[in-house]
């Protein structure tokens, strides 16, 4: 069951959907922000915008656990750095989906002879291959990474940036997730250039609705390679709302059998092509995914007092597995 740190309650937020205003059907253009490029997978730009430069090869790889302030305890290397991994790789089996561009922004921890360990299980230390055919050190099966924009030893400023990337516990687990933080979910009101006011989650990625959804239904619409390509936000527990209205605040139950939180009545989802706070790039896809307001419209509408609002066929597109396309509303 949802609840937010001002008692908000499932009964109270259900009771607040009745009292809930439409979003108003004579919208405005649509603001629409190119998408993210085919090629990039992790991240590659810094937050000012800028590309950072990898750091250059170090003749040994080392491992040691060591406290991070705000963290805990994370695996460093030789120089006290906090090591990172990145939730678009995969354990098993191990691979790094972070070349180029992102590459610079989070140099490859590189394997250039024998792994010393401190504090790590030697059993869970390993090596994949990368597509320039250097070797990367992995711990647990995932690759390991620096971040361009740490200058010192203890440094952790990569934690949690585009809600993927995470230091590395000594199990190759994401370090920093206290128990009574795990399952949280925090969403603020925050301003993105281009759009105006729009929803993000904790880590600050835009969140987004799905027309092919239907307001108030009581399950989603976007499953299976659909749900890999925009994310929903899910709950454990908890929801922790700024600067948006609690009555807003729902739930539905997945096709999986996990919670989504819902926002006006729609379920609400991330995109996997933002790779930093403040990116927009599914706004627009196929003319069904668009950024979500505070007040639980989609960018560009108006709150109506019409309580059910008759769609508008837009005629467009047809499925795809991004869940893109079909009827919009």
């Amino acid at each position: 069951m949802l609840r937010t740190r001002i008692a908000v309650s499932v009964a109270a937020a259900a009771a607040g959907l009745a009292v809930l205003t439409a979003c108003s059907g004579a919208e405005t253009a649509q603001p629409v922000i190119a998408p993210a490029a085919a090629g990039g997978t992790g991240g590659g730009q810094l937050a000012n915008g800028q590309v950072g430069n990898a750091a250059p090869a170090s003749n040994e790889s080392k491992l040691v656990v060591a406290d991070v302030a705000n963290v805990g305890q994370v695996i460093t290397d030789q120089n006290g750095m906090t090591l990172y991994r990145f939730d678009k790789d995969t354990a098993k089996p191990p691979k790094s989906n972070c070349d180029g561009d992102c590459a610079k922004a989070w140099p490859p921890v590189l394997a250039t002879g024998d792994v010393q360990v401190q504090g790590v299980d030697k059993n869970l230390v390993g090596k994949v291959t990368r597509s320039d055919g250097t070797e990367q050190v992995t711990v647990g099966g995932w690759a390991l990474y620096r971040y361009a924009k740490d200058t010192k030893a203890g440094e952790a400023t990569g934690q949690g940036v585009g809600g993927a990337w995470y230091a590395a516990n000594a199990k190759g687990g994401k370090a920093g997730q206290a128990a009574s933080e795990a399952g949280v979910v925090k969403l603020s009101a925050s301003n993105i250039d281009g759009l105006g006011e729009a929803i993000v989650d904790q880590n600050g990625m835009t969140l987004y609705l799905f027309q092919k959804d239907t307001k108030k239904a009581k399950t989603s619409a976007c499953n299976g390679d659909c749900a890999k390509t925009w994310p929903p936000v899910l709950s454990n527990g908890k929801v922790e709302l700024q600067g948006i209205d609690s009555k807003l605040l729902g739930s539905i139950k997945r096709a999986d059998g996990t919670e989504q939180v819902t926002i006006g009545g729609w379920p609400v989802y991330t995109f996997s092509k933002d790779l930093k706070p403040g990116d927009a790039n599914g706004m627009g896809v196929n003319g069904t995914w668009f950024v979500i307001e505070p007040n639980g419209c989609k960018v560009g509408t108006t709150p109506s007092s019409t309580a059910n609002q008759a769609p508008a066929d837009s005629g467009a597109g047809s499925s795809s597995n991004s869940g893109s396309g079909g009827t919009t509303y």
